[in-house]
C-alpha cells in the first residue's frame, strides 16, 4: 500500500509551518491602519520590540501546543490522571502569564500595557491553543488507530491459512505419523500417549485459532506437545532443556505466536550439527511474559529455505508489531554458534 500524506514526513512539517505561519499573521493581516490621532492615547512599541516580542509569544504558543499534545495528553489524560493534567495546564499557564509580562514589563514598559489586558488575552489565546493541541493529538491518533486497525484486519486475512497450514512443517507431521506406525508395530507403551499429544496438537490448530484469544495456559500445552514430539521424533540426536514456569495468574494472548520461534529452532538446530542442543524458557508474572528459545547452529551449512515449514520470523515479526504495537520487545542474537530469541510482552 502507497503510504498517504500523513506518512511522508516532510508533507506533514510543511503543513505544520504553513499553520503557524497562517496562523500567527492573522493578527497583522486584520490589524486596520494606523491612525496619527491614536498617538494621544498609545505610544506603539518600537517596531523591532514589537516583532520580536510577538516571535517570543509565538515561539512560547508553539512549544506549549506541541509539550501538551505529545507529553501530557499521553502521559496524564489518557491515564486519567486529570488532576495532574490540570495542575500541569495551570502551571504551563502561569509560566506562559509570567513570561509574557515579564518581556513586556523589561522590554517595552509602556504605559498602555496592563496585567489585567496582558491577562485577559492570555487566557484566550492559551485556551485556543490548548483546543488545537487537543483536537491535534485525537486527530492523529485516530488516524493511527484507524491505521493499525485496517493492516490488523488485512494480516489476520493474510495469516490466517498460513496459521492453519504451515505453522507445524508438513515434515515434521510425516515423520510423527511414520513415528507412531513404527510403534504401533512394536506394540509400544508409547503409541498411546503419543496419539493423545498428536490429537491435542491437531486440536488446538484446528479450533482454538478461531478465536481471537488464547489462554497462555493452552498455548503453554500446545508448546509442549509439539516439543514432545519433536523429542520422540530426533530421541536422542538433539537434547532439549524445557523450562516453563506457571503463570502467576490467567494470562491470554494471541493463539500460536510463539510455536514459530520454537519450530525455527527445531528447523535449523538439529540435522548436521555436533551435540545438538535446543533450549526453551517461558515464565509469565508482573503482566510480562518472557519467552527465550535458543538453539546450536552451524555458520557453515547453507540451508534451503522451506516455505512450506513456517511463516518465518519476519513475518512474526510484523504480527507482533500489529498485535501488540509498543508492548513487546524481540531480541535476536547470534554469538558462539549459538542463535538466541528473547521476546518480552506486557500482557493485559
Amino acid at each position: 500500500m502507497k503510504p498517504v500524506w500523513y506518512n511522508n514526513k516532510w508533507i506533514v512539517v510543511l503543513l505544520h509551518a504553513s499553520a503557524w505561519a497562517l496562523l500567527f499573521s492573522l493578527p497583522a493581516l486584520l490589524r486596520p491602519s494606523y491612525n496619527p490621532g491614536d498617538a494621544a492615547h498609545e505610544k506603539p512599541m518600537n517596531d523591532t520590540t514589537q516583532f520580536i516580542l510577538s516571535r517570543l509569544n509565538d515561539a512560547m504558543l508553539i512549544s506549549f501546543f506541541y509539550f501538551n499534545a505529545l507529553v501530557l495528553v499521553p502521559t496524564f489524560f489518557y491515564k486519567k490522571k486529570y488532576l495532574v493534567y490540570c495542575l500541569a495546564l495551570l502551571a504551563c499557564f502561569g509560566f506562559y502569564v509570567t513570561q509574557g509580562w515579564f518581556l513586556h514589563a523589561y522590554f517595552s514598559p509602556e504605559p498602555f500595557f496592563t496585567i489585567r489586558k496582558h491577562l485577559f488575552f492570555s487566557v484566550f489565546i492559551f485556551m485556543f491553543i490548548l483546543a488545537c493541541s487537543i483536537a491535534y493529538r485525537t486527530i492523529r491518533d485516530k488516524i493511527i488507530s484507524d491505521k493499525l486497525a485496517t493492516e490488523k484486519e488485512n494480516e489476520f486475512l493474510k495469516t490466517e491459512l498460513s496459521l492453519l497450514r504451515s505453522q507445524v512443517s508438513p515434515h515434521f507431521m510425516f515423520n510423527v505419523l511414520n513415528n507412531m506406525v513404527a510403534l504401533a508395530r512394536k506394540q509400544s507403551d508409547q503409541l498411546e500417549p503419543s496419539l493423545i499429544k498428536l490429537s491435542s496438537l491437531m486440536r488446538y490448530m484446528l479450533y482454538e485459532t478461531e478465536e481471537e484469544k488464547a489462554s497462555l495456559e493452552k498455548e503453554t500445552e500446545y508448546l509442549q506437545s509439539y516439543i514432545d514430539l519433536q523429542q520422540q521424533r530426533f530421541g536422542k540426536k538433539v537434547t532439549i532443556h524445557v523450562d516453563m514456569k506457571p503463570a502467576d495468574k490467567m494470562y491470554f494472548i494471541e493463539p500460536m505466536l510463539l510455536i514459530p520461534f520454537v519450530e525455527n529452532a527445531f528447523k535449523h538446530g538439529t540435522g548436521l550439527i555436533d551435540q545438538a542442543q535446543i533450549n526453551i524458557e517461558l515464565s509469565a508474572s508482573n503482566n510480562e511474559l518472557l519467552f527465550k528459545v535458543q538453539n546450536k547452529y552451524n555458520p557453515a551449512s547453507q540451508e534451503i529455505k522451506d516455505k512450506a515449514s513456517g511463516i518465518g520470523l519476519v513475518n512474526v515479526q510484523r504480527r507482533l508489531e500489529l498485535l501488540y504495537h509498543g508492548s513487546h520487545r524481540l531480541t535476536v542474537d547470534k554469538e558462539n554458534h549459538l542463535f538466541t530469541i528473547l521476546l518480552q510482552i506486557q500482557l493485559s
